[in-house]
């Protein structure tokens, strides 16, 4: 902890917090590093070239061209960080074998039949925060499902809390 005038700040707590690792697979890594060489080698130079001609427009207090290019330079550039950190802290996970696994892990496919339903079982690859996407069925180990599913082994019943209630799951397939 440092004093700084008056006021007192705990400088272990925010650099822990901001150098906090990455949980992606390789492949997630791989599109990460793609995007950021497409921003840094495509869509800034597009957008230097925007911000030149809005410039050449004169009168730039009333330029709604060169506000639109200023903008768009903001976000290439903190997307460009925002990578670049993701990056720097990755820490690659790996799936299992199939067939192999016995409890459920960061990169593990799990397949789950919602108790009580009649439906079709579900299938879920268990992510870092930074790849999920539900609509891939790639959640993240911190949404309440997958967070439920971690350390759990086939045939298991988990109960979990989420914002639309509670949900019971039998773990059919792990892989």
């Amino acid at each position: 902890m440092t004093k700084q005038d008056d006021f007192i700040t705990d400088d272990t707590a925010a650099t822990s917090e901001e150098e906090q690792e990455i949980l992606i697979t390789k492949e997630g890594l791989q599109q990460l590093k793609e995007e950021l060489d497409e921003l840094k080698n495509v869509r800034r130079k597009e957008v230097a070239e925007r911000l030149r001609e809005a410039i050449s427009y004169g009168d730039l207090s009333e330029n709604a061209e060169y506000e639109e290019a200023k903008n768009e330079q903001a976000f290439v550039e903190g997307r460009i960080l925002e990578l670049e950190k993701k990056i720097k802290l990755a820490k690659i996970i790996s799936g299992k074998q199939a067939g192999k696994s016995q409890v459920v892990d960061i990169g593990s496919t799990v397949t789950v039949l919602e108790k009580g339903e009649r439906g079709d079982p579900e299938t879920y690859t268990i992510v870092g925060s930074t790849e999920a996407n539900p609509i891939e069925h790639k959640i993240s180990n911190e949404s309440p499902i997958g967070n439920a599913l971690l350390g759990r082994s086939k045939g298991d019943v988990v109960e979990v809390e989420a914002p639309g209630g509670q949900f019971k799951y039998e773990i059919v397939k792990i892989s």
